[in-house]
């Protein structure tokens, strides 16, 4: 078996790594630093574009968007490093005034800002597990999915809380329950191009 087809089966490599080709942006060179920043800077763009897709929820002031899943998308395709700044560079960003939080706002005084912190944490986490493999196969990617949105709500619905004055029921019912349905939909999504990305790398 040749070496390119036995690169997407090891672990320690994700998405991001195959892309573009090795012999372009040899490991540790400037090109591959130019590469980084730019898988950076576009995983924060992507990020900031799925939050648009916003939807409002009834007695709820978090709204249904596109953000999580890209948050997780982009940890796992990028790995805990890259993931980790692309989602710092659009939480920052977002608290500095760039307006690409959900349905165009920013600032770090939402009481779903909680969220995006989660996302940063998850995304990292997430990215940790791809290089283990976690986004290989169906399995695997479901488990390494509902543990990132677990992380995003572990930190966005104790936040929504202390920012709305909301009791944990109430915060639970306003800031989780809403969205379990999209979650399992958002998983599913997942386990099918994260696996599927894994089989087109290796042929």
């Amino acid at each position: 078996m040749s070496t390119a087809a036995a690169t997407p089966a090891r672990t320690g490599v994700v998405l991001a790594d195959l892309l573009p080709s090795p012999k372009l942006f040899e490991q540790g060179g400037a090109p591959a630093r130019v590469r980084d920043v730019a898988l950076v800077v576009g995983g924060a763009a992507l990020t900031g574009l799925a939050a648009q897709i916003s939807l409002p929820v009834p007695h709820s002031p978090v709204p249904v968007t596109g953000q999580t899943f890209a948050a997780l998308l982009v940890g796992t395709t990028l790995g805990a490093g890259r993931g980790f700044l692309a989602l710092a560079l659009y939480a920052l960003a977002g608290a500095a005034g760039v307006p690409w939080f959900a349905g165009g706002a920013s600032g770090a005084g939402s009481v779903s800002f909680g969220y995006v912190l989660g996302m940063l944490l998850a995304a990292t986490v997430v990215g940790a597990l791809a290089r283990r493999g976690g986004d290989r196969s169906v399995l695997r990617t479901a488990g390494t999915m509902v543990l990132g949105q677990a992380i995003i709500y572990a930190v966005g619905v104790p936040s929504l809380a202390l920012a709305t004055g909301m009791s944990a029921s109430a915060a639970l019912a306003a800031g989780l329950t809403p969205f379990l349905i999209g979650d399992v939909l958002k998983a599913a999504l997942a386990m099918g191009l994260l696996p599927t990305a894994w089989k087109l790398a290796g042929k």
